[in-house]
């Protein structure tokens, strides 16, 4: 049994190499195109949805996704979905021994992982001034993080 460990890696016993990914948005029914780092897309849907993406692609190398978010009536957005070194990968110190920490967890893409889920909120499109200067006076938390460097200071 102490050999069948040693001969696997850590992460690839404990973890896995695809997750399943929860993504929301505020407000529901966004639809989402998540493409990889090649720019191929992997998925095209509405929210809420949990998709599973596999964390790793290559030896040693992790996997990264773009999801893109859109909505009528709303400001596009984009989120990167990057993927990170899995703390069980370096379990391999104690328990997978050079062949998990060499060829195994980076082979199987166990070595990676992914956030569970990706909560976006969408900006609402401001179509009210239609051209029209307008003064509005609104609490700073209530404008949209797109619209502040826009914003003019009254003394």
């Amino acid at each position: 049994m102490i050999l069948c460990f040693w001969l696997s890696g850590c992460a690839s016993i404990v973890s896995k190499s695809t997750y399943p990914v929860v993504i929301n948005s505020s407000p529901n029914q966004s639809k989402i195109t998540i493409t990889d780092e090649r720019g191929l897309k992997v998925y095209a849907g509405e929210t809420p949805t949990t998709i599973t993406l596999r964390a790793g692609e290559a030896y040693f190398h992790g996997k990264d996704y773009t999801i893109t978010f859109e909505k009528e009536g709303y400001h596009k957005q984009v989120f990167p979905l990057r993927s990170e070194l899995d703390a069980w990968y370096i379990g391999n110190i104690l328990i997978g021994g050079l062949i998990g920490w060499l060829i195994v967890d980076p082979l199987t893409g166990a070595m990676w992982r992914l956030s569970p889920s990706v909560n976006v909120t969408l900006d609402k499109k401001d179509t009210s001034a239609k051209g029209y200067n307008q003064l509005n006076i609104v609490m700073l938390d209530d404008v949209p993080k797109h619209l502040r460097s826009s914003m003019v200071r009254i003394k």
